[in-house]
């Protein structure tokens, strides 16, 4: 059998980043930055006031309580300019630019609130509630480099930085594909036999949270032929496929039937438990990287981590391999077959992982319980209570 180690690697080596484009902003949630970006002024532009209150000279407040009179009104927004001289206030809103000739800003709270005249009850240091020009960034600073993935706040500085566009590695769009004459769609009624498909929602959602654009492609039966039709379909339109179902070694195989022949995705058996049987290739003309996954949905959601999670994280030019672990104590014993890798259930709280009770491939809601997945070496078969473990968190 394969190992786990060389099958990701293999699948790493033939995924390649999606090509860059620039889109708008308002689309960007999600991608991953192709440029650095810089800021083309400071940040923020101008001086400007941190709080409503009085600009003012720092050393006309020093001995106060003072009464000055008030010579201007300053908005936020306001495009004017202002001055105020020796002994004098401007009364001023949060964001407005800072008057030449003030230092510092009284907040409204520390005066009478007074229009043409205020009195002001304590003394404030310079630079008190202003927010210098450049604060934040200065002009020719780079605000985020090419390699970021695009979340609210770097939305929040781009568009500050006045960017309305951006060259960015889109987000991959994953047709996920599922397999198999028993699946039914849920919410229709279950005849004798059948399944409702559950590995379609659980991929596409997963896809989603890895930061690609997951979609179900429907279910397709037992037949090679419509498999093909859908398949083709799909590549019309996606970056990247996953099936799940029918790549084992018993008959009604579509998957395998299929894809075998054509020589470009290749089947094999990887050391690791649950999801032993696993396809991966490039189709198409395209060369659409389509993993092949178990039907077994504790099988199919263990591998989309190990193996199509990485793959997107390179396809969008992130840094891309094994998932990265934690150490925990297990609080319970777990066994695993000699010369395979396993992937075992758990809640990790603090510095324990609990095995969950069902580590059956087919026990989807034992996964649903479960936060981690525990690991255990190919040369080991059983962890006692009480082994520090490597987990990885879900």
């Amino acid at each position: 059998m394969k190992s786990v180690d060389r099958h990701l690697a293999d699948i790493l080596a033939a995924v390649r980043p999606l090509a860059p484009l620039e889109i708008d902003l308002d689309h960007a949630l999600g991608t991953v930055l192709a440029e650095d970006v810089t800021a083309p002024v400071p940040l923020p532009p101008f001086d400007n006031s941190a709080m409503d209150g009085y600009a003012v000279r720092a050393e006309d407040v020093a001995s106060a309580p003072v009464t000055l009179p008030v010579v201007d009104d300053i908005a936020a927004g306001d495009g004017g300019v202002h001055a105020i001289g020796p002994g004098h206030a401007a009364r001023i809103m949060t964001g407005a630019p800072l008057p030449a000739g003030a230092d510092a800003v009284v907040p409204v709270e520390w005066t009478d609130g007074g229009t043409a005249r205020v009195t002001i009850d304590r003394p404030v240091a310079r630079g008190h509630a202003v927010r210098p020009a450049g604060e934040d960034v200065r002009a020719g600073d780079t605000v985020l480099r090419a390699g970021t993935r695009i979340a609210p706040a770097q939305l929040g500085i781009l568009a500050a930085a006045g960017r309305r566009r951006v060259t960015v590695r889109p987000r991959p769009r994953v047709a996920v594909v599922s397999t198999g004459a028993e699946l039914a769609e849920p919410g229709t009624p279950l005849g004798t036999g059948r399944i409702w498909d559950a590995n379609g929602f659980m991929l596409a959602a997963a896809a989603r949270e890895a930061g690609a654009d997951g979609f179900r492609a429907g279910v397709v039966g037992d037949d090679p032929k419509l498999f093909l039709d859908r398949l083709e379909d799909q590549l019309l339109r996606a970056d990247v496929v996953i099936t799940s179902g029918g790549v084992s070694m018993g008959a009604y195989e579509p998957v395998k039937e299929a894809l075998a022949p054509l020589g470009e995705v290749v089947f094999e058996r990887v050391a690791m438990q649950p999801g032993m049987p696993q396809g991966f290739g490039l189709v198409g003309p395209d060369r659409v990287p389509l993993f092949a996954l178990p039907g077994n949905p504790v099988s199919a959601f263990v591998s989309f981590k190990l193996f199509v999670e990485p793959a997107l994280r390179a396809m969008q030019g992130l840094p891309a391999g094994p998932p990265e672990t934690v150490r925990a104590t297990v609080t319970g014993p777990v066994r695993s077959p000699a010369g395979k890798r396993s992937f075992a259930r758990g809640v990790l709280s603090g510095g324990t992982v609990t095995p969950v009770t069902g580590q059956g491939s087919h026990r989807l809601a034992a996964l649903a319980t479960a936060n981690a997945l525990i690991v255990v070496p190919e040369d080991v078969t059983e962890l006692p209570e009480g082994a520090e473990v490597e987990v990885i968190p879900l």
